[in-house]
């Protein structure tokens, strides 16, 4: 459903193409990290921290001691067995962390205008903002990338950061996999979910059957939703799906807005039965917006957020 996009330049690949925006992503983040704190500032004007009191003392796991950890968390006695500084996480700690994703497929590059951005950068920008806010609250947070163990502080925001700075690879799936996430953990996924609405039924299934719970935020161009093309146009699809030539785009208008508002509506009802929630935001509008009702959505729950983002 992406809009129209020129073709590559002759020579070059998909390959070429995602590792050239994986570039000039990475080398825009020290900006982006300053515009998702700012972003955050103006959102945490609005909003109550989510840190609870207590800790839990059921047993969830050991991981490796990382900078920004106290020497508090460090287990001595399981650390004494090897060459290894551990931590004791306990399950309350792991499940009120929040993980995130943001989609850095290749139909995530694209952007109607010159002076709008990308999805991919707008998801990068909200994921940013998000985290920021996490660490304001005193939340632990992580990136769903299997690697990245959940963290706060100026370093857990840094390899958030370079996480998704990371060049994509042209083989990464459009959706995160269903990793082992703790019972009752929060999840934000955040990309245009334009994919058949199977796969990601898929994978909320087995997070729904533990209780993980999450919020998808669906980042849109808005000529993505009303197709302003006109007369003869080509669109080329930006993932593999070949080449289509409209005679006369502008006749596709009505079927094709109804199409994305079936495709929409069927994302909410997977959504809703997994016990997520769907927000919905277009890159025409300011980011702030998206990053509210989103940190809102985490600290009062699925059953008391409905609507739409930024519209």
């Amino acid at each position: 459903m992406s809009a129209a996009t020129p073709s590559l330049p002759e020579g070059h690949g998909p390959a070429d193409a995602l590792a050239a925006a994986g570039e000039g992503l990475a080398a825009s983040f020290p900006g982006l990290m300053a515009q998702a704190e700012r972003v955050a500032q103006t959102v945490a004007q609005g909003v109550h921290g989510r840190r609870r009191p207590g800790q839990g003392d059921s047993f969830w796991q050991y991981r490796n001691f990382d900078q920004g950890d106290s020497s508090l968390s460090v287990d001595w006695r399981r650390s004494a067995r090897s060459d290894t500084l551990y931590v004791r996480e306990t399950e309350w700690e792991a499940a009120q962390s929040v993980y995130l994703w943001a989609d850095r497929s290749a139909s995530m590059r694209y952007a109607s205008t010159r002076d709008r951005p990308t999805k991919a950068e707008r998801a990068a920008l909200i994921a940013m903002a998000a985290a920021f806010l996490l660490d304001h609250a005193g939340e632990r947070f992580a990136l769903m990338d299997g690697v990245m163990r959940p963290g706060i502080g100026r370093p857990a925001l840094a390899r958030l950061a370079e996480g998704l700075a990371r060049a994509p690879d042209p083989a990464e799936p459009g959706l995160p996999l269903s990793q082992a996430l703790p019972r009752h953990a929060q999840a934000i996924w955040i990309g245009d979910f334009l994919e058949p609405l199977d796969g990601l039924a898929a994978r909320l299934g087995p997070l729904s059957e533990r209780q993980v719970h999450g919020i998808l935020v669906q980042v849109l161009d808005p000529a993505e939703e009303s197709l302003p093309f006109a007369g003869r146009v080509r669109f080329d699809g930006m993932e593999g799906e070949g080449s289509y030539l409209a005679t006369r785009v502008e006749a596709l208008r009505s079927p094709y807005q109804a199409a994305l508002a079936a495709h929409k509506k069927g994302l909410g009802e997977i959504a809703r039965r997994a016990g997520w929630l769907h927000l919905i935001h277009r890159t025409d509008t300011g980011p702030e917006q998206a990053v509210m009702a989103l940190f809102m959505a985490l600290g009062s729950g699925a059953d008391r957020i409905r609507g739409r983002v930024g519209r």
